[in-house]
């Protein structure tokens, strides 16, 4: 989301200096066009400006929560084919005037351009981070200001899009800058492969068109990439650049064909621009966050804005720009970019600054905030330095000041790293898993450390709580626990590799969140032990929702898992799943839908030989804990849940009850192991955090939990098991 400058800069900086604003802003390109040499002189392209403000109208009402512009997120793709057309006009001006292009003063122009104003966001905003946000997360936030000062945050919210644990967490507010990042990194190669495509064709005296060959067919497998990545990684292909590639790469073909597209019609043209504008407002009315995107959906605000930009070419007065290029439009689309940039911090940060939940008035409100701000920080910020004397026509100078102001960055967040908000801490509390571990009633002395008072953070805390949410037990660093489209599981087995004692964890990421206990006892007793987990995806045969439609990669998984853990002959097969789900079917008696649901699946486990054990869902915590510990260290008690309200879907647990007793399956409630028989569910229990987000335990809880769960199965195995070395 670049190059957002008003046309009064425009003409201001036209008049001082030969510069990449006035190629950028006019229309066609160079000898590089099939159409020839351009003219002299191009009228200002005001619709193209226009065409920005719709884009990021579209944005800040869609990240306001605006719900009948839910699809407003399109507005970024209108702004990639925006980009790719207006930065490839001004290299193609270049290679037709020069017969060259200069590398260095390209990305010395990028980073005038660019970095002034979003390096003031990103210090802003890590200020704002520090000062009202969630403290337990400063970490993370400096870790995304890096990336963002680098450019590359857009590679690390698609790796962190791809952690299931992670996705609840609340937006990072600087999460916007993926957009710019992805811009970026298709301009650190397309200069390149344009200037080497351009010294071809004049070597071997080939057509200008053949520029658009090797770009079309890039584009082609940029595209090909994003529906298939949106299906098995949708985060990689929302973030990622080479699933984003060719929405940049279809704004550059319309550069190239710029010539010939001014020699359309205009009753061609005009009706393709109104047409393109209909079908960027349509996608942003109709699509909304259950889209399958970016995929093939993006083909429509794509092609759209390929229509009115493209069309714009010859439409005249009778085109969408008699709309676009009204001095209103002009002027917001001058300010986009720093709209953009200042818009979101706002939107996260503000009402945690402001002591108010958030609600849609009051996002629409912190939207209108940032405008102003936008226009500051391009009078006192962009522009000074973007038009500073020193820096003309001197790219090693712009490099160098680029440069710098990176560094500073960089520093800046490094330094923040270093000074996080303190999160208060009192007494010493004992070890929860020594005490469990020493204790000949693991279970007794857990409840007395339960009903204690556990009302604020041990300074002994093990991990920290800045640490809590970041801990992740082997079946997610093995990539185990498979995500939301697999249909089958990989081959991962822990314990003793060669025993022929085959035990199977199976379930969901209720049952993931047991792995670290199984474990301990695999190697203590010398099983085989076997994981088989999915996001979401219930013990129970009963086809559930995922967003809009059917969760059928779950059904898929779940009978090629039982196909597998009958093949391995198990002696005990350990299931859980989360309570929260909601069927496919609605059904007028939910209980026998979810018991019927269980049965078959316990049915075909028992089938098998194997002993069955139903660990049901371990109690809810109220909302996040984690951040809710940062903010009242010293008064817990406001993040404890009552026993009443940690129960998500009590009929769901009473199937599996029910149906575990019709087929001779042993039931484990772990609620004992986490509230107390009376009062509230505490999120700390001697000197360990309890939960690690609003639904799973932590690891360090589940794994004090070792000798709990392994007097349990004793019991209902009727076979002393040895629960530590």
């Amino acid at each position: 989301m670049s190059n957002f400058f008003p046309a009064t800069e425009q003409r201001r900086r036209a008049r001082e200096t030969r510069s990449e604003t006035r190629s950028e802003t006019r229309s066609g390109s160079g000898n590089g066009s099939p159409s020839g040499s351009p003219p002299a002189r191009k009228a200002l392209r005001g619709d193209i400006q226009g065409l920005r403000a719709v884009a990021v109208v579209l944005v800040v009402l869609s990240h306001a929560g605006v719900r009948h512009v839910a699809g407003g997120y399109v507005g970024v793709d209108v702004f990639f084919v925006v980009s790719g057309f207006v930065i490839t006009s001004a290299l193609l001006r270049e290679l037709s005037s020069t017969g060259g292009l200069s590398i260095p003063a390209f990305y010395g122009r990028r980073m005038t351009r660019l970095l002034p104003a979003s390096s003031l966001v990103v210090v802003a905003t890590l200020a704002g981070s520090w000062l009202y946000l969630y403290k337990a997360r400063f970490g993370q936030y400096v870790a995304d200001a890096l990336s963002s000062s680098l450019y590359a945050v857009n590679i690390r919210m698609a790796a962190t899009g791809t952690d299931y644990l992670a996705q609840n967490s609340p937006p990072s507010p600087f999460q916007h800058f993926w957009s710019l990042a992805v811009e970026e990194q298709f301009y650190l190669v397309w200069p390149l492969l344009l200037l080497a495509g351009w010294r071809l064709a004049r070597r071997f005296a080939l057509p200008p068109a053949v520029l658009a060959l090797p770009l079309g067919a890039l584009c082609l497998v940029s595209l090909w990439w994003s529906v298939t990545t949106t299906a098995d990684s949708p985060s990689w292909a929302y973030f990622g650049p080479q699933t984003r590639g060719w929405e940049l790469g279809a704004g550059a073909l319309v550069a190239l064909a710029a010539g010939r597209l001014e020699r359309l019609p205009w009753w061609v043209a005009a009706p393709a621009t109104w047409a393109g504008l209909a079908g960027i407002g349509y996608a942003a009315l109709r699509f909304d966050d259950a889209t399958v995107f970016p995929g093939s959906r993006a083909l429509l605000p794509v092609l759209a804005a390929v229509a009115v930009v493209g069309g714009g070419c010859a439409a005249g007065r009778a085109g969408a720009g008699a709309l676009l290029g009204l001095r209103p439009a002009t002027w917001l689309g001058g300010l986009s970019y720093g709209w953009y940039l200042w818009h979101w911090p706002l939107l996260v940060i503000g009402p945690a600054a402001l002591h108010r939940p958030g609600s849609v008035r009051l996002a629409l409100a912190l939207s209108a905030v940032a405008l102003p701000l936008a226009w500051v920080t391009m009078r006192l910020v962009e522009n000074p330095v973007r038009f500073h004397r020193a820096l003309r026509a001197r790219p090693r100078r712009s490099l160098a000041v680029g440069l710098g102001i990176t560094a500073g960055t960089v520093a800046v967040s490094l330094v923040a790293q270093l000074f996080p908000p303190a999160i208060a801490t009192r007494g010493h509390a004992p070890s929860l898993a020594g005490t469990l571990a020493a204790a000949p009633d693991p279970e007794a002395s857990l409840a007395r450390l339960l009903a204690a008072p556990n009302d604020a953070l041990p300074s002994n805390l093990t991990p920290r709580l800045e640490q809590v949410t970041s801990v992740r037990s082997p079946v997610y660093q093995d990539d185990c626990h498979v995500g939301y489209d697999a249909t089958d599981s990989p081959e991962c087995a822990y314990g003793d590799l060669d025993s022929t004692k085959v035990v199977v964890l199976f379930g969901d990421s209720h049952a993931a969140q047991w792995f670290e206990p199984m474990d301990r006892l695999a190697r203590a007793n010398h099983w085989k032990l076997v994981s088989l987990t999915k996001a979401s995806c219930k013990v129970a045969d009963v086809p559930v929702k995922r967003g809009s439609g059917t969760y059928t990669s779950c059904d898929t998984w779940r009978a090629h898992a039982l196909a597998r853990i009958a093949e391995s002959h198990p002696w005990l097969v350990v299931t859980s799943s989360s309570d929260s789900a909601t069927p496919a079917a609605r059904a007028k008696d939910p209980l026998r839908q979810w018991t019927d649901g269980y049965a078959r699946t316990f049915r075909t486990l028992r089938a098998t030989g194997a002993r069955v054990v139903a660990l049901l869902d371990t109690p809810w915590p109220k909302g996040d804990p984690v951040d809710c510990a940062a903010a009242y260290p010293l008064d817990l008690r406001r993040c404890a849940n009552t026993v009443a309200g940690s129960a998500k879907q009590p009929v769901v647990a009473a199937a599996a009850r029910a149906a575990a007793g019709a087929q001779d399956v042993g039931v484990i409630d772990p609620r004992p192991w986490l509230c107390p028989s009376a009062g509230a569910c505490p999120v700390v229990a001697a000197d360990t955090f309890v939960y690690r987000d609003d639904s799973h335990m932590a690891e360090g809880y589940s794994q004090a939990l070792t000798p709990a769960l392994g007097r349990r199965l004793s019991s209902l195995l009727a076979t002393p098991l040895r629960t530590g070395p």
